[in-house]
């Protein structure tokens, strides 16, 4: 008796757990596991000692792009692509909830070699915030985009983006000219649970996920 009751014991348990995993696995998605990893990414950037202009500037910005891995075909020749959010800046240093991006190239060139793994982009200006919002936007093309600066001291361009790269744990300039960077609408459909456009997530705020709360957290510790 004993035995038949722990036989059906593990047979409920199995039969609960079949129908539990499918939903906690269609939660946990490619989506989530992005703004995970771009959360770590952020926080390697902001408390790295070279990034002491990223950090004291991080308020001015306008929005930010945290691109958690940057995959190329080739050296200096050939395509490259990864997936991103972006989150804006409120008044008051609140951030938004994130929207999902792409970019490619057909080519992206590193200034002091290397492999680029992980991008920072800092958007500085609110024309770059609304290109970033309305359709896919080349950069250096639609937009301006100059090497972030690296190390203490030092300056700045004036553009409407900065990026910041990160190779095997060194910083390194890079330039992004020609790089085209565009929505991600399946995976905002996927994170929200519904259809919405960057501009939905960012200036309507019609929609929440509070799994990207320590990502917004993190970004609003450094901008005090």
């Amino acid at each position: 008796m004993f035995g038949k009751l722990k036989y059906g014991l593990l047979i409920s348990l199995v039969l609960n757990f079949l129908i539990i995993f499918p939903s906690w696995a269609r939660k946990y998605d490619s989506p989530h596991e992005l703004v995970d990893k771009a959360t770590i990414t952020m926080r390697r950037f902001l408390q790295d000692e070279q990034m002491s202009w990223l950090r004291k500037h991080l308020k001015e910005a306008k929005g930010v792009i945290i691109i958690p891995q940057l995959i190329k075909g080739a050296f200096f020749i050939g395509g490259s692509g990864g997936s991103g959010v972006l989150l804006a800046r409120y008044p008051g240093n609140n951030w938004s909830y994130p929207a999902f991006y792409t970019l490619g190239s057909v080519s992206i060139g590193l200034q002091f070699g290397g492999e680029v793994s992980e991008i920072v982009l800092l958007i500085m200006t609110q024309k770059g915030i609304d290109a970033f919002l309305s359709t896919a936007v080349k950069l250096g093309g639609d937009l301006s985009v100059a090497a972030g600066p690296v190390g203490m001291g030092a300056k700045a361009q004036l553009v409407d983006v900065l990026a910041f790269g990160r190779s095997k744990g060194a910083f390194i300039g890079i330039s992004l000219e020609g790089a085209v960077i565009k929505p991600r609408d399946s995976w905002n459909r996927i994170y929200y649970g519904k259809p919405v456009r960057p501009v939905d997530i960012i200036y309507g705020r019609l929609v929440k996920n509070p799994h990207a709360d320590p990502l917004r957290s993190l970004l609003k510790n450094y901008c005090k």
